[in-house]
């Protein structure tokens, strides 16, 4: 490709917004009623197709609510936030945040399923008005605090599990 066919490639780009990294935000309830709704089947697809599109996220689910972020290219983000508002696997989604931001947040993972648990249940009483998670009951920056704690107990519990365990000495020195 020409340098000339390369800079108006470029400039086609980003008259479409894809230098441009958005983060949406939202929630929504879990439809039991979904035959196809599989979460582990849904997430596994979420992070190929993640991949694929540059999308980075956090999905936080409970069996009743998705808590989701997810960050890309502006096009690719409004692409998804359209098959999501048609998706019956989950319904009475609402956007928390939907922004324009300098870098990601979520840059580790294509999507990263983090799941309020007995062991972090204190958790949802931190960020929320009782010990129920439900995201509804929550303000953006309650979600953010809760995904970002979430995902920091989950890197650390896995760090912990990739940790070379030490072996003991059968003696000791004194």
């Amino acid at each position: 490709m020409e340098l000339a066919e390369l800079s108006q490639a470029q400039n086609s780009q980003r008259l479409h917004g894809e230098h441009i990294i958005l983060r949406l935000t939202y929630i929504s309830r879990y439809n039991n009623h979904n035959e196809n709704g599989e979460v582990t089947r849904i997430l596994a697809q979420a992070q190929q197709n993640n991949e694929r599109n540059g999308i980075t996220g956090a999905l936080v689910f409970n069996h009743n609510y998705f808590l989701q972020s997810i960050e890309g290219s502006r096009p690719v983000i409004n692409e998804l936030l359209r098959k999501l508002v048609k998706d019956d696997r989950h319904f009475s989604l609402q956007i928390i945040e939907c922004a324009e931001v300098e870098q990601r947040r979520w840059n580790k993972w294509s999507m990263k399923y983090l799941i309020p648990s007995d062991d972090n249940k204190s958790l949802a009483l931190k960020y929320s008005t009782g010990i129920q998670f439900n995201p509804y009951l929550m303000s953006t920056n309650q979600i953010m605090l809760l995904i970002d704690t979430l995902s920091m107990l989950d890197e650390q519990e896995q760090q912990a599990l990739a940790a070379p365990k030490k072996k003991k000495s059968w003696f000791s020195i004194s």
